[in-house]
C-alpha cells in the first residue's frame, strides 16, 4: 500500500475542497423536510440526537438556505366594551401548570384566505401546551367559541375541573359562554383590559403557527375550506409532532405518553 504523509493528505483533502459535513448536511436537510420547513436550527439539532453542536447545524442551514421565518405582529381584537362583570385575572401571567387540565388558554385569530377569513379558537393546557380542543369556522360568532368550549370539557376525565384564562374579549362574555362555564363547573380568569401580555401564552401558540407554516406557506392563496384543513393538519402535527425544549424534545402527546399520562 502506498504511504501518505499526513500533511500531504490533509492539503490535498482541503484543496479539493472535500465538505466534512456532507453526511450531516443530507441530515439537516431531511430533518428540515421532515418538519414542513417550519424547525430552526436547535430543535433540529434535537432531532438528529447526535453530539454535533448547536453552532454547525446553524452553519449548515444557514449555508443551504434552510431559514427560519420572522414573526408577524398582527393580531385579531374582539373586544366590544365592558359587556358583563369580568372575573379577576387569577392567572396572573403564570402560565405553568403541575398537571393536565389544571390550567387553561383561550383566545381567537384570524387567518387570511383567498376568499375571506378563517377563525380559529382553540383551548390550549397550560401544562404542556396542547391544544385540548379547537374550532374553526368562517365567523367569530357565539357557536365558534361555545362549541370549542363544549369540545374541550368533553375531554375531561373524572373530577377535573380546569382554570380557564381568556382576554376581554365578548366571545367569553356572552350569556352562552357563561351558562356553559357554570354548567360544567369552570373557574373564569380574564387578562386586564387592552394588556396582551396577561395572554401571552395562547397568543404565543398563535405566533408560532403563523410563523411556521400560515406565513411560509401562504396560506393566503388558498380557499377558506382548504385552510380549515390546513389547521387541522398543523395542530395535529403541534400536538403529536413538534418538539419542545421545555418537554425534552418531545412533542405534548409524546411527552404525556412518556409520564404514562393519558394523551
Amino acid at each position: 500500500m502506498l504511504a501518505i504523509a499526513p500533511s500531504s493528505y490533509h492539503y490535498h483533502h482541503a484543496r479539493l475542497g472535500v465538505d466534512k459535513y456532507a453526511g450531516l448536511r443530507a441530515e439537516v436537510a431531511g430533518a428540515f423536510a421532515d418538519s414542513k420547513g417550519r424547525y430552526g436550527y436547535r430543535r433540529i439539532k434535537a432531532v438528529l440526537k447526535t453530539g454535533v453542536s448547536e453552532k454547525a447545524v446553524r452553519r449548515i442551514m444557514a449555508e443551504e438556505g434552510l431559514v427560519a421565518h420572522a414573526p408577524k405582529r398582527r393580531r385579531y381584537g374582539s373586544y366590544e366594551g365592558e359587556t358583563t362583570p369580568a372575573p379577576a385575572n387569577l392567572v396572573d401571567r403564570d402560565f405553568t401548570a403541575e398537571r393536565p387540565n389544571e390550567k387553561w388558554l383561550t383566545d381567537i385569530s384570524e387567518i387570511k384566505a383567498r376568499d375571506g377569513k378563517v377563525y380559529l379558537s382553540p383551548m390550549i393546557d397550560c401544562f404542556d401546551g396542547k391544544i385540548v380542543a379547537y374550532t374553526a369556522g368562517f365567523s367569530p360568532n357565539a357557536e365558534l367559541a361555545n362549541r370549542m368550549l363544549e369540545k374541550a370539557a368533553s375531554t375531561l376525565p373524572g373530577n377535573a375541573r380546569p382554570l380557564v384564562h381568556s382576554d376581554r374579549g365578548c366571545h367569553c362574555r356572552w350569556p352562552g359562554w357563561l351558562g356553559l362555564m357554570e354548567r360544567f363547573g369552570l373557574t373564569r380568569s380574564m387578562s386586564a383590559k387592552g394588556c396582551s401580555p396577561d395572554n401571552a401564552a395562547a397568543e404565543g401558540f398563535f405566533g408560532r403557527m403563523k410563523t411556521e407554516a400560515v406565513y411560509p406557506e401562504k396560506w393566503e392563496e388558498h380557499t377558506r375550506n382548504e385552510v380549515l384543513a390546513l389547521v387541522d393538519e398543523y395542530i395535529r402535527w403541534y400536538n403529536h409532532e413538534r418538539i419542545k425544549q421545555s418537554l425534552g424534545w418531545m412533542s405534548p402527546v409524546q411527552y404525556r405518553q412518556s409520564q404514562g399520562m393519558a394523551a
